[in-house]
């Protein structure tokens, strides 16, 4: 299943596959129109209040000063970008969607936000994009002039780091790499970018959302769950994700429980992953099992094989592949644009499973 994502380190394959409508707007609502500036390069957008500037943002490489508010914002990795976006600041460069994108290395929540901003691709007020397939692209990135770099989400080396600021003042992650929380990650780029006050209020109205939506579903509260990478036929082909992953996270917020054998082993853990014989596959109990696919023929391949057929939530029929890799992109890599989205493509089939749980 790994191989069907571009990037050839086992670890990032799961950090990308595993791991990157109208309710997307009701997340942005307090975005303002860009102004790019002349050129046709999107910029800042809003003023922060008097005396916002200048600000110290602390991060896992120390600390970041930013003296004024940034009028070229480029970003690394995902989220970064639709932070910015759903705060109303368009970048002028940002990542293309290298897995799980769409035929513009965009997804729909970018797109429609864009949109709305007007800087939708193809126009003269789009961000500049650049690959990523190959690590962090310095050349392509530096060409946007940027006096900002945000990077509250991804998984900068230090080497990475002091690269970067050599273009510009860098927002790196706070703590642990692939491990910002999007409600930290967009407290972070609001005080950067002088919206302190609207990053707070986005997170506010997105969580209200996550609330809402979830309360549809009264079958999902409380159940347990594990979100793992299944790989049939490999003795090593079983993977469990942390407490420290979006993926369970976005699980959790919905109202459902991180299974005990998870939550134990996650306790003191900086990874984002565990590896798990697939000889114990019985032993990963919980009411629901999550993954994510390539294909249908995979998720028929996973409930037939010997071992991984052997996982209580699989057995039972409490089973949630997710076969869109864009899906899976927006629950990987959370944010307050993909979130809206997410939970409108992927209730429905959390519930079924849990349904299936029974009480």
């Amino acid at each position: 299943m790994l191989s069907d994502a571009p990037q050839p380190s086992r670890r990032t394959l799961l950090r990308t596959g595993a791991g990157l409508g109208a309710a997307v707007f009701s997340a942005v609502a307090l975005a303002a129109c860009s102004t790019g500036p002349a050129g046709g390069a999107a910029g800042a957008t809003t003023t922060p209040s008097a005396g916002a500037f200048p600000v110290t943002i602390k991060h896992a490489f120390g600390e970041t000063v930013i003296k004024q508010q940034p009028q070229r914002v480029a970003t690394v990795a995902w989220v970064n970008d639709d932070v910015a976006i759903a705060l109303g600041v368009v970048p002028v460069g940002l990542p293309k969607i290298e897995w799980g994108g769409n035929d513009k290395g965009s997804s729909p929540w970018k797109d429609a936000a864009l949109e709305k901003l007007g800087a939708a691709f193809g126009t003269d007020k789009a961000p500049a994009m650049y690959s990523e397939a190959d690590g962090i692209n310095f050349t392509e990135l530096a060409k946007t002039t940027p006096d900002i770099i945000l990077a509250a989400y991804s998984g900068l080396s230090k080497e990475d780091y002091e690269k970067l600021s050599k273009i510009a003042p860098v927002v790196a992650y706070p703590e642990l790499a692939w491990g910002t929380p999007w409600e930290e990650a967009t407290t972070m780029i609001g005080k950067a970018l002088g919206k302190e006050s609207e990053a707070a209020e986005l997170i506010k109205n997105v969580e209200q959302q996550i609330k809402d939506k979830a309360a549809a579903h009264p079958e999902i509260a409380g159940k347990t769950f594990i979100y793992g990478n299944l790989e049939p036929a490999k003795g090593d082909g079983v993977n469990v994700y942390t407490a420290n992953d979006n993926r369970p996270r976005f699980l959790s917020a919905i109202g459902m429980t991180l299974a005990p054998v998870v939550a134990d082993k996650s306790k003191g853990s900086k990874e984002f992953f565990l590896p798990w014989s697939a000889e114990k596959a019985n032993e990963l109990a919980s009411d629901v099992f999550v993954t994510w696919v390539p294909d249908a023929k995979t998720t028929d391949a996973i409930k037939k094989d010997p071992l991984l057929s052997q996982i209580p939530a699989i057995k039972k029929g409490s089973f949630v592949a997710f076969e869109d890799k864009t899906v899976t992109l927006a629950t990987s890599a959370s944010s307050p644009l993909s979130l809206p989205w997410a939970l409108d493509t992927t209730l429905e089939q959390i519930a079924a499973a849990a349904k299936k749980a029974g009480s």
